[in-house]
């Protein structure tokens, strides 16, 4: 449903709800404004535009809000909110700026400016913002961001309690598994690498970037066999394509062809990329 047609909708069931209760209204009251923003309110526009709507309609419907009401922190708020779900993250930075300079942040608003700026990139300025929240917020985005940002720092013992810590906070902890993987995976420890890694696949079996990450990380050890693990015919044979990589970067060419054979062959499509390599070789 588009952006127009929510804001029809629901503006008028809020109004037919209202004009239902009122038995005795002059024609003035019945045709007086609500105005946009208190029928929004009243609605919970705001959560469903958040959460549910398309993310760039999101991103129009709490910019025009914002102009409309430029003093309003929680329509700022949304609107940065809004920017990060639309992976408009330099944007969405700016914005959380605004809240922090204002006073109107909260821990909340620190975290998410946080990730915003990890995603651009910009570590330093996220351990500020990190380092600025209260240690009695303990939650498990908190510890997700701070695994990450030490990581990025090489601060091996801190990135590793803080992804411990980050696990046992969440009922999803895929993408923690494999992150944490990819940390061990750079220090060489191939062997806890492939543990997380694992450990992310069985929490979610359809992960398929824990899936790549365990494949890489045996052929870089030159092991070039799939590991026992749930997996579609196009997961595998991208796989195999990926692991016959790993075994030209080693110079085992031989052993690259046979891998890609078994890509092109598994694949239920023509995989151009593998034929292409094969044929290069």
């Amino acid at each position: 449903m588009g952006l127009i047609k929510v804001k029809t909708i629901v503006y008028c069931g809020a109004l037919a709800a209202f004009l239902a209760g009122c038995t005795e209204m002059t024609d003035a009251e019945k045709n007086a404004e609500l105005g946009p923003m208190n029928a929004i309110d009243a609605t919970g526009i705001s959560d469903i535009m958040l959460n549910l709507a398309d993310p760039e309609e999101a991103v129009i419907f709490f910019r025009d809000a914002l102009a409309q009401n430029p003093d309003r922190v929680d329509l700022k708020r949304n609107y940065a909110k809004s920017l990060v779900r639309a992976k408009k993250y330099a944007e969405a930075a700016l914005v959380f700026e605004q809240l922090i300079e204002s006073g109107d942040a909260t821990s909340e608003d620190r975290l998410a400016y946080a990730e915003a700026l990890i995603r651009n990139g910009a570590w330093d300025e996220a351990k500020v913002q990190l380092d600025a929240i209260p240690p009695t917020v303990e939650n498990f985005k908190r510890y997700f961001l701070e695994a990450l940002v030490a990581d990025h720092n090489k601060e091996w013992e801190r990135a590793d309690s803080y992804y411990d810590i980050a696990r046992g906070l969440t009922t999803k902890p895929a993408q923690v598994l494999n992150n944490w993987g990819l940390s061990k995976l750079s220090r060489r420890q191939y062997n806890d690498a492939d543990k997380l890694f694992k450990q992310a696949i069985s929490a979610d079996p359809k992960m398929f970037a824990a899936k790549n990450n365990l494949v890489l990380s045996r052929g870089m050890r030159k092991i070039y066999e799939l590991p026992v693990m749930p997996m579609t015919d196009s997961e595998r044979a991208i796989l195999l394509y990926n692991m016959a990589r790993e075994a030209i970067k080693n110079g085992d060419t031989d052993i690259a062809r046979g891998l890609l054979e078994q890509a092109i062959e598994t694949h239920p499509q023509y995989f151009e990329a593998a034929v292409s390599l094969l044929g290069s070789l």
